[in-house]
């Protein structure tokens, strides 16, 4: 693609409310190399500036100038997992000496912490350990856990456990996906995580998550959750092995999740979409040498949020960037690449400060108000369903 031709598709976008699978695919193509060799510190070069440019003014059309936050915090219960992800660094045997499985009383401890500090979600995911059972059965150790948590703090949000514990759950148990989303729902689960999604192409899958269920498994884990009335998020794993067609697959698997509960009418659908560049200073080896860098790539992530925004903002209008991956500064910058919402304080996050990010482990809403303030928008603290908590800042 000529750089003229990009700006001038660029400019059509804004007048379209969006691009197509082939122009994002298109765009990546000639965008990402720029963004491999180029200094973010730097004057960006044609081509980067004009899509920066465009998915700002997307995200301002769309959604406006506010910038949300939600006060949260995250609990990964467990450490124990039978599966042996490529990039994952938190994952234990049971056997292993820094292994732990939190009690009940250690984890309301947690909640009740984080109510203190004005908390109103809890983010709970936790790895696959088959001994998570009560009276033998897997759906019943999980299901007492939420009654605990909704019992103790019932005005609490709790979104709760990936597809890939619903898999999980299911299979141990001998239950269909709804069964299991239905129980957790009814017991008290208000919401979903969109992780465990990685890249929904199956090639990419089979070689970084090969014991993961597949995409298509996946697919339907979220669909039935919307049509059940469970509200989730939405993630892509990407700066790793995966190609740009790979990143517009998954965009587009993305979009027709969206579509679909739209029309259907389904009483829930995806709130928002978090790009989560790979980190892999403490990951496996085989991960490490594969991908030939440790930390995110800030410009490549920076282009590939601009490029989420113009294909999907029109029917996912919140895009988050995870300042644990980018840290705080990089998660500002991509406020301005279209994104529209800063995340959450977390408290204290696990799976990505294991596998040597540089982002922290949890931030104050003050630093949070700070960052979107420097921008010049307007910061406003959220429910985890996008709905304002308070007057705005």
């Amino acid at each position: 693609m000529q750089t003229i031709g990009a700006i001038a598709e660029l400019e059509a976008a804004l007048a379209n409310n969006g691009i197509s699978a082939q122009q994002a695919l298109t765009l990546l193509t000639a965008a990402l190399p720029l963004a491999a060799s180029s200094d973010p510190q730097e004057p960006l070069p044609p081509l980067l500036r004009a899509l920066q440019t465009a998915s700002d003014r997307l995200r301002q059309q769309q959604v406006g100038d506010t910038v949300t936050y939600v006060i949260n915090r995250n609990i990964n219960f467990t450490n124990i997992c039978e599966q042996h992800c490529g990039f994952c660094a938190f994952r234990r045997d049971a056997t292993a000496a820094d292994a732990y499985w939190l009690d009940i009383d250690t984890i309301l401890s947690k909640v009740a912490d984080a109510v203190a500090q004005g908390a109103t979600e809890i983010c709970m995911q936790g790895g696959l350990n088959p001994a998570a059972k009560e009276c033998g059965s897997s759906l019943r150790y999980y299901q007492s856990l939420v009654r605990d948590i909704k019992t103790a703090f019932p005005e609490i949000h709790l979104h709760a456990f990936s597809p890939q514990e619903i898999q999980f759950i299911a299979r141990e148990d001998g239950l269909s996906y709804a069964q299991v989303i239905d129980v957790l729902h009814q017991s008290g689960v208000d919401s979903m995580p969109g992780t465990a999604a990685e890249v929904l192409v199956d090639r990419v899958r089979s070689k970084i998550c090969p014991e993961k269920m597949n995409t298509a498994t996946w697919l339907e884990i979220v669909e039935t959750a919307h049509r059940l009335g469970v509200w989730t998020t939405s993630t892509m794993l990407c700066g790793h092995i995966e190609t740009p067609a790979d990143q517009v697959a998954h965009l587009q698997h993305l979009q027709q999740l969206q579509q679909r509960a739209l029309e259907h009418d389904y009483p829930a659908r995806i709130t928002e979409f978090i790009l989560l560049p790979y980190v892999g200073e403490l990951a496996p080896k085989a991960m490490r040498q594969w991908v030939g860098h440790h930390q995110p790539q800030l410009l490549p992530t920076l282009v590939l949020t601009a490029v989420a925004r113009l294909f999907l903002g029109r029917w996912i209008p919140n895009h988050q960037p995870s300042w644990v991956k980018l840290g705080l500064e990089g998660a500002t910058m991509a406020l301005n690449w279209g994104c529209n919402d800063l995340g959450g304080t977390l408290m204290e996050e696990h799976i990505t400060s294991v596998a040597g990010a540089q982002g922290g482990t949890g931030v104050s809403p003050a630093d949070l108000v700070a960052a979107i303030g420097s921008l010049g928008r307007t910061p406003c603290q959220r429910t985890t369903l996008y709905h304002p908590v308070g007057e705005l800042r």
